[in-house]
């Protein structure tokens, strides 16, 4: 039925998987439309009590597909049409925001603008040790939308929400954590065994209890929401139509062409081998490669691929 999603379904645990691993599972209006669309279905499931969301591959998402023209390249499209596209991020997230199962985002790598503003939607976010979030939209010349500010307002305060959304800064998970914006940090790899973990842990519970008290949260936290958030859409319209938004996403595009292209030019270093006795003693200052393999030494952190949107 989906072809950027998959959907698993198992011991009223439902399973959703953004599949755009090449992509970095970022948001073109394909998949938007496909996770808004699976809302409406998992809404009137009644053998669902909780719902893990995650991305195929090395992460969580992108964020926003910042070459998908059917997103970008609407300015000569009637306005009503404009408006509808430019509205759909907000009505996907308020979708899942209004689920009335517990809802839970497994973040591995990075969950990047758009991304994030998913998994704030979202009841609960876990994040591996290594991964990070951002919101680098202003840097894009478009302002953050999609009803995101008032739910991190609600979740890290005004001031902390402000330093997110203006200086676009990576957050690494445990920082997150400290804010109050990433719920649960798990092992690389390990968020969604973590994810599956505290979903039985809700179905242990007496589920019209859970959901009521989910609405009312929801209700209380939400109730100015929409005052702030209501013409989202006409001023993402208005500031990705300006020039400065333009060359901003331009810049962007092209710097990330270049980077990808001078990765693939560069040559592979050489490697000299020597003979090596079968069981050699280790450098000073340097840790045991069978220590190193057995896990007994710590690995150097990898390094995070650049990201959009």
């Amino acid at each position: 039925m989906y072809r950027m999603l998959k959907l698993n379904l198992a011991e009223r645990i439902a399973e959703v998987v953004l599949d755009r691993p090449a992509q970095r599972n970022a948001l073109s209006t394909e998949l938007m439309g496909e996770l808004l669309a699976c809302a409406g279905e998992l809404a009137a499931r009644d053998d669902v009590d909780a719902i893990i969301v995650r991305g195929a591959g090395a992460c969580f998402s992108a964020g926003a597909d910042l070459k998908d023209s059917r997103r970008w390249a609407i300015d000569g499209a009637p306005l009503t049409q404009q408006r509808s596209v430019a509205s759909l991020g907000l009505r996907m997230a308020r979708a899942w925001e209004d689920l009335p199962q517990i809802t839970i985002a497994a973040i591995e790598g990075y969950a990047i603008g758009g991304g994030l503003a998913l998994a704030v939607a979202l009841d609960w976010r876990i994040a591996a040790r290594d991964a990070f979030v951002s919101l680098p939209e202003i840097a894009l010349g478009i302002p953050l939308t999609w009803g995101t500010i008032p739910r991190l307002v609600n979740l890290v305060g005004p001031s902390r929400a402000k330093r997110l959304t203006i200086l676009c800064e990576r957050v690494p998970s445990r920082d997150a954590r400290e804010i109050g914006l990433i719920d649960e940090v798990a092992r690389p790899g390990g968020t969604r065994a973590a994810a599956l973990s505290l979903a039985r842990r809700v179905l242990a519970l007496p589920r019209h209890a859970v959901r009521m008290s989910k609405e009312a949260c929801n209700a209380y936290a939400n109730r100015g929401a929409l005052a702030t958030s209501f013409m989202a859409h006409d001023q993402l319209l208005l500031a990705a139509a300006s020039a400065e938004s333009k060359a901003a996403r331009e810049a962007f595009l092209l710097s990330r062409s270049r980077a990808t292209a001078g990765r693939s030019r560069a040559p592979s270093p050489r490697r000299k081998t020597a003979r090596r006795s079968p069981n050699p003693a280790p450098r000073p200052g340097r840790p045991d490669k069978t220590a190193a393999a057995a896990g007994l030494v710590a690995r150097p952190a990898r390094r995070l691929p650049d990201t959009d949107s």
